[in-house]
């Protein structure tokens, strides 16, 4: 696993472990969700990617840099279970964030674009999803997805494009367009 390690730790940014998770658990709650169909799942990805990090504690230099960490630890966990085993999955009503820039409108009609959108992402091959969640659920540019994900920022921008694109075909999002 690549990250921030290095003898030396600085305990600044957070004073404990235990603070850390307090602190930041529901956000790596929620990336962990975004990369699974069920939140049971989620939840076990999550306890790997942070019994990991735990194990790693007192060699990781700058606790600043800990989200990035434990999202390594997330891709990079959920890789290896997407290597063993390619089953596609498919999630109903975890959480998207709204786009940005929609005028208010409705509360019930936005949800079930909410929804829609959910449905559609999760449908998205693995690869292309995490891409996918990177980028605009995690908003990391396509050059930190790239080093995220290990791999060229063209590789970010196509995959990206390609499920834009699948996004767009969806036809449960037709009434959106």
């Amino acid at each position: 696993m690549s990250g921030p390690v290095c003898a030396g730790a600085s305990t600044a940014a957070f004073p404990s472990f235990t603070s850390y998770v307090r602190a930041r658990g529901p956000v790596l709650l929620r990336t962990a969700r975004s990369l699974t169909a069920n939140p049971a799942d989620a939840e076990d990805l999550l306890q790997t990617a942070l019994t990991k990090t735990f194990m790693a504690w007192e060699r990781i230099e700058d606790h600043r840099a800990l989200d990035g960490y434990v999202r390594r630890a997330l891709l990079n966990t959920r890789t290896s279970q997407w290597r063993k085993r390619k089953v596609d999955e498919y999630a109903y009503g975890d959480e998207l964030p709204e786009p940005a820039g929609l005028p208010e409108g409705d509360p019930a009609e936005r949800q079930v674009l909410h929804d829609a959108m959910w449905r559609a992402v999760m449908k998205l091959p693995d690869r292309q999803r995490a891409m996918v969640v990177l980028r605009y659920y995690e908003d990391l540019s396509e050059a930190q997805t790239a080093e995220v994900l290990g791999v060229s920022v063209g590789t970010v921008k196509s995959a990206v494009s390609r499920a834009l694109g699948k996004l767009r075909e969806d036809p449960e999002l037709a009434p959106v367009r």
